[in-house]
């Protein structure tokens, strides 16, 4: 397939590594292309799954819980599916410091009725969960964003869910089903995660400290006072204790602010698409952090793969457009197990690359590596997608002293001496892999400011074209022979809005013209 129009009124953006691709700018970038388009407009923006742990920056914004079309003023919808779980109070923290600088977000904000309500029992369990794991079980810290999102998650399959339309309802049945939540969390943190009383107290400093920092900006505007985001407010007489009739009302009235937000995104997206115009769909998190394809516990809570955007949405399957996003190197966060990691204290690319990663949501330092294509060739295979969109190829260019070759890795060799070209589902094999690069020359010309593909320098078109080849060499392990391609949609060659090279030929012509052979050679 030729970037070109899309095949679809239903388009999807997901990642296909890890996370961190910069999914969020591909959502603002598929906006503008469609403005071009002239034929239809488009409707919404939908957020499919995860909810404040996914970190997007689109149009300039930092967002976390807001759908990244929020930027677009013409867009008339930021839909939020029934797969996300949300806290109201979230919403607000985000939607009113955009309002206050003209952005309109609550009067074009959906969300379903049957998302469900994230709140601070569930951040208080992510901590106490991260907490057992650490102290109790006295294995290494995850990561985890205490955004409460896995405990929020987890009473879904537990039957306990409260969803939105329950501000909609009466405050007497919310307070009932909260108080049970609040008093199942307790026991839990207790006597399951055996928290001690100073790590109790510590929990709320550490929420208060984050949402404080995260938020310092609209406090400093006034938007919030600093007592918003004082989270000891919601503590018990007693350790290991709420106030549960102060958090009761904190959270309703958040809910109620919502209300008129609050409705059946189902029916908004089938008649869009009746309308014949265009629905996007966000993914919060990438291909392996899917809660039953990744690899625990670097997980996430959700679904991450196109099926679950129409669970998600409410709607039958269909054809849908799918946008696989990367990066033209790779990064991680937490404890994975990164095999084609550069050390940023011996390699001058990896001091490089790490000045620049850092994650939305939390600050942390990302890890950076080499380009893993047997990671995205098998998200390929096994997940589909239409078109690839390749961003941060710029920073690879040489500077200081970061001079050299860069390598792509197209598969794993197991001690043994065997060669994989997919991604071993067991573990405890993919943890004494090795990965085999081919190795590519750089260039030292500044991509930032080129427009069209026939002006990258040979050996970033090259690089481009191997990475793409490597991909496809793994997941079409029989060969392309007449298959229908990915194309690459757009290279994202800087941070900025429309700072994307658009032009890359056909993906057939393209690993004809400039790609080499997979001769690997380390």
């Amino acid at each position: 397939m030729d970037a070109g129009k899309f095949s679809s009124r239903l388009i999807a953006d997901i990642g296909i590594s890890m996370g961190d691709e910069g999914k969020g700018r591909v959502i603002h970038e598929i906006l503008e292309e469609l403005k071009q388009d002239g034929l239809s407009r488009t409707a919404a923006v939908i957020k499919v799954n995860g909810g404040a742990n996914a970190g997007h920056t689109a149009a300039g914004l930092k967002l976390n819980l807001l759908p990244s079309g929020v930027g677009d003023p013409e867009l008339p919808k930021l839909l939020v599916g029934s797969g996300v779980v949300a806290d109201p109070r979230k919403f607000l923290w985000e939607a009113l410091p955009l309002e206050e600088k003209g952005i309109r977000v609550l009067n074009r904000l959906m969300i379903d009725e049957r998302t469900q309500v994230c709140d601070l029992t569930h951040r208080l369990l992510d901590l106490a969960w991260e907490n057992y794991r650490v102290n109790i079980l006295e294995e290494e810290s995850r990561g985890s964003t205490g955004r409460g999102i896995s405990p929020a998650y987890s009473e879904e399959t537990s039957q306990w869910q409260i969803f939105y339309d329950c501000f909609l309802g009466s405050k007497d049945i919310y307070a009932n089903a909260l108080a049970r939540r609040a008093d199942r969390a307790l026991r839990t943190i207790q006597h399951v995660c055996r928290v001690s009383e100073k790590s109790w107290d510590n929990f709320f400093d550490q929420l208060t400290q984050a949402e404080s920092r995260a938020n310092a900006e609209a406090i400093e505007q006034g938007i919030f006072i600093e007592e918003e985001f004082n989270f000891s407010k919601f503590k018990g007489e007693k350790p290991f204790t709420l106030n549960v009739e102060h958090l009761t009302d904190v959270y309703w009235e958040a809910g109620r602010n919502l209300s008129s937000s609050i409705g059946d995104v189902r029916k908004e997206i089938l008649d869009a698409l009746q309308r014949n115009e265009y629905v996007v769909a966000e993914f919060g998190q990438a291909h392996w952090l899917d809660k039953r394809h990744g690899f625990t516990p670097n997980v996430t809570a959700s679904h991450t793969t196109t099926p679950e955007l129409f669970l998600s949405a409410g709607i039958p399957t269909q054809n849908v457009h799918v946008i696989g996003c990367c990066k033209a190197y790779d990064t991680k966060v937490g404890t994975h197990l990164f095999l084609t990691r550069i050390d940023p204290e011996n390699h001058p690319l990896g001091a490089k690359l790490s000045k620049l990663e850092f994650g939305t949501s939390t600050g942390r330092q990302r890890m950076v590596g080499w380009f893993d294509a047997v990671e995205k060739g098998d998200a390929l295979r096994h997940s589909g997608f239409d078109d690839f969109v390749i961003n941060k190829l710029d920073v690879l260019s040489h500077s200081g002293d970061w001079q050299g070759d860069l390598k792509i890795c197209t598969a794993y060799r197991t001690p043994d001496g065997q060669t994989l070209r997919s991604v071993p589902r067991n573990d405890a094999l993919r943890c004494t892999l090795k990965p085999v690069y081919m190795e590519l020359p750089g260039w030292s010309e500044d991509l930032s400011e080129i427009e069209s593909f026939e002006s990258f320098p040979a050996n970033a078109k090259r690089y481009v074209a191997q990475m793409v080849s490597s991909v496809l060499d793994v997941a079409y392990s029989s060969g392309i022979g007449g298959k229908e391609l990915p194309a690459v949609r757009f290279v994202g060659v800087g941070p900025a809005p429309g700072q994307v090279v658009r032009d890359v030929p056909p993906t057939r012509r393209l690993i004809e013209e400039f790609a080499t052979s997979l001769t690997s050679v380390s």
